[in-house]
């Protein structure tokens, strides 16, 4: 009989993206994938690092896991276990730890799936070490998160991420393309491309991330492609030219920016100043006015005053922007952040987190309204609510109808008109 195994993944599209490529390989092991809630003889938890709650979840998984079947192995891998591999071993129950690089070798570990004594660490040095393992999800009908870069070589100084992924790096956009070709011949009709500076892509290669989307756009069976995140400094009027003339590519930016304060930016070793994130703004908005464009933000850095963070918060009210990612400044080992003195209490933080939540929401629903009337296409998903399916138009605003089957993974023209009380509109 085939042994069940179970994946809990946590953190950014990269992750899962990951876990669906292991989980792939790993059920030509005979082994047969189940969900987390189900008994399973292995649970895998692959981890996250930005925030310490990702910790917190990280422990809780095992716990669940250990509940559901006390004998079960369980493997912690990712960036957590890069960084903490030596405090996630001394968890109770935990009998296997791979770090970023040896978690692709997964299956080579589970050949004895008894629950050892203590549990084994695999944690090589990921910045001397590190190779590029591409990676796509294909669990989702409609939408495949697709990696096509790993890494990252700015090292800004709240982040553990370069520690826990190592630095940049990528395939060459010859083999990438051949990935995007076995996608195309899936039944997938939306690709997300991910990593963790995918802007950055090409470097090593004397090729760009320019030159990769203008290739990806000629494959075959992919309709539309999603741009996860790209610096602004590496977001180049190119590139927004060229997804305002593409038919595949998405009117879709994600943009992240971490603080509207100069002096902060240059605390976070930002490379940019705020006044770029702007240019970028008003480039996208000017070429494509119903363009959703996203950004990210760290609320209660050290020493962030509240004329800083009141600077901030006025810089984003003056730009066309759709919504915001709220996420509180936590620290994060081998950071450089941590030798700042002055720290934000965890009340601050809290308030100026709420505030930073109560824009984005008007963000948002300005975005919205300012689409009423519009005609849009729709990418219908599978997940059923109350009756109800949902998608997300080309410029990423949330849609609902009553469940028809036939919908599923289909692109059809809607008109936006009435939204609901969880401001959703109900075609």
């Amino acid at each position: 009989m085939k042994k069940k195994i179970a994946f809990s993944t946590f953190g950014c599209k990269l992750n899962f993206a990951e876990t669906s490529e292991i989980s792939r390989n790993i059920q030509k092991k005979n082994f047969e994938l189940v969900d987390y809630k189900e008994f399973a003889d292995v649970y895998v938890i692959n981890t996250c690092t930005v925030t310490a709650n990702a910790d917190k979840k990280c422990k809780t998984a095992i716990k669940q896991a250990l509940h559901r079947n006390p004998k079960a192995k369980i493997a912690v891998m990712g960036c957590l276990s890069q960084l903490k591999a030596l405090e996630i071993s001394k968890i109770d129950g935990v009998d296997l730890v791979l770090g970023n690089t040896d978690k692709f070798l997964l299956p080579d570990f589970l050949d004895n799936l008894n629950k050892n004594e203590h549990a084994e660490i695999y944690n090589h040095d990921i910045l001397k070490e590190a190779q590029f393992i591409p990676s796509y999800s294909i669990t989702s009908r409609t939408r495949s998160f697709f990696k096509i870069q790993d890494g990252c070589d700015y090292f800004c100084t709240y982040c553990a991420i370069p520690f826990a992924r190592g630095r940049s790096r990528n395939d060459t956009i010859a083999n990438t393309i051949k990935i995007a070709n076995e996608i195309g011949q899936t039944k997938i009709k939306e690709v997300v491309l991910t990593g963790i500076n995918i802007g950055d892509f090409g470097k090593h290669h004397n090729e760009s991330f320019y030159q990769l989307i203008t290739q990806l756009e000629k494959v075959n069976g992919i309709e539309r492609y999603r741009i996860s995140s790209i610096e602004p400094d590496l977001l180049t009027n190119e590139i927004i030219g060229f997804v305002n003339n593409s038919v595949k590519f998405m009117p879709h930016f994600h943009i992240p920016l971490q603080s509207g304060n100069n002096r902060i930016l240059k605390l976070m070793h930002r490379k940019y100043p705020r006044e770029l994130f702007a240019e970028r703004v008003i480039k996208i908005k000017e070429l494509m006015p119903d363009c959703c464009v996203a950004c990210d933000v760290i609320v209660g850095f050290p020493s962030e005053t509240n004329e800083e963070f009141n600077d901030t918060l006025q810089f984003l009210g003056q730009l066309d922007i759709s919504y915001i990612h709220v996420f509180t400044y936590s620290p994060r080992p081998n950071t450089l952040a941590l030798k700042i003195d002055e720290k934000v209490s965890e009340k601050e933080k809290k308030t100026r987190s709420q505030l930073l939540h109560q824009l984005s929401e008007e963000k948002k629903l300005t975005f919205y309204k300012s689409n009423i009337g519009k005609t849009v296409k729709v990418l219908w998903e599978s997940d059923v609510q109350n009756g109800f399916m949902f998608g997300f138009t080309d410029n990423y605003i949330r849609v609902k109808t009553t469940y028809d089957p036939s919908l599923v993974n289909e692109i059809k023209t809607i008109r936006l008109e009435n939204m609901d009380s969880d401001g959703i509109f109900l075609v």
